[in-house]
């Protein structure tokens, strides 16, 4: 089994390369052979697709699926995330790191093309960098990229435009929303990581969170994918060490903790002008936290989950 996080990617998307109809996708060469699969841009996309999406934003180093849970009374579908890797997976491979931007393209790069890249301060505070021939990148993005763009994400991931392969979604697909969804423990982790946590003391890890609606714009879209996280996602995380320090930076964890916590994203997002460093950084984390330390037997849990906002957010009427 492949340990550099661009082989795994690159394995698990090779695989469906050649019948990409399967799963509602569509691939395309451009001149300079790097291929661009379409997961929600122009495709339709699919459930499948958003899972093999999550899947290759880790690095296929987490189990993604999907499962029956509630909103209220309201039977409600669950993304579940789970890792014995949470590091690799979540941080060096699915953290959305990268933004791509030019005069005429944006978008949010994922995937382990950022480990290739190795542009972004985690990479070299915790120590983890590759110099990989082939190259995978996610992004989050409502239009597909251009040579242009292409070519400059090969040129910093370290690879030749042919060795490169991009898969793409708007956050308003089926794919785009669920990959997003499927980011409970990525977001716990990393705020973590910001607040100083050693994150090497997380051993495994599991999350959920509701599948957000498809929406049919793209501010409501990246309000119900968020909402899903900050009010809805709930992760355990298997961690050593003592408990003191887990009980210290516990309270600092969940949503909650933010000041701007208690309104829908799209509401908050709007506010700040549609930008997103003008929101309080200690908003993007899960509605709940659990600690379990596999050392001392101790568990530890902070925040909740608010279904109120949910039903707010994703438009569930009594």
């Amino acid at each position: 089994m492949a340990t550099i996080l661009n082989a795994r990617a690159w394995d698990l998307v090779d695989s469906i390369v050649d019948n990409p109809g399967d799963i509602r996708t569509d691939v395309e060469e451009l001149d300079c052979g790097t291929r661009i699969l379409d997961f929600g841009v122009k495709a339709s996309g699919s459930l499948s697709a958003g899972l093999l999406l999550a899947k290759v934003c880790t690095s296929g180093l987490a189990d993604v699926t999907i499962h029956t849970g509630s909103i209220g009374n309201v039977n409600w579908p669950m993304v579940q995330v789970a890792t014995d890797f949470p590091v690799r997976a979540c941080l060096f491979s699915q953290y959305a790191g990268w933004e791509v931007k030019t005069k005429d393209y944006f978008a949010m790069g994922s995937g382990p093309m950022r480990a290739n890249a190795a542009r972004e301060d985690l990479f070299h505070r915790l120590g983890y960098t590759e110099q990989f021939y082939c190259s995978v990148g996610v992004l989050e993005s409502d239009q597909l990229p251009t040579s242009q763009v292409v070519r400059e994400i090969a040129h910093k991931a370290k690879v030749e435009p042919r060795n490169l392969i991009l898969l793409v979604a708007a956050t308003s697909s089926i794919a785009g929303s669920l990959q997003i969804n499927a980011r409970s423990v990525e977001t716990g982790l990393h705020k973590l990581y910001e607040l100083g946590f050693d994150v090497h003391r997380i051993k495994s890890a599991t999350g959920t969170a509701p599948l957000s609606p498809v929406a049919a714009d793209t501010i409501t879209a990246i309000g119900r994918t968020n909402d899903a996280i900050l009010y809805g996602g709930m992760i355990n995380l298997y961690v050593t060490g003592d408990d003191a320090s887990i009980e210290e930076i516990g309270p600092k964890v969940p949503s909650i903790a933010s000041t701007d916590y208690g309104r829908p994203f799209a509401e908050i997002f709007k506010a700040a002008g549609g930008d997103f460093y003008k929101i309080d950084p200690a908003l993007f984390s899960p509605a709940q936290v659990v600690f379990q330390n596999i050392e001392t037997g101790k568990v530890h849990w902070f925040g909740k989950c608010n279904e109120d906002l949910l039903r707010q957010s994703f438009g569930i009427r009594d």
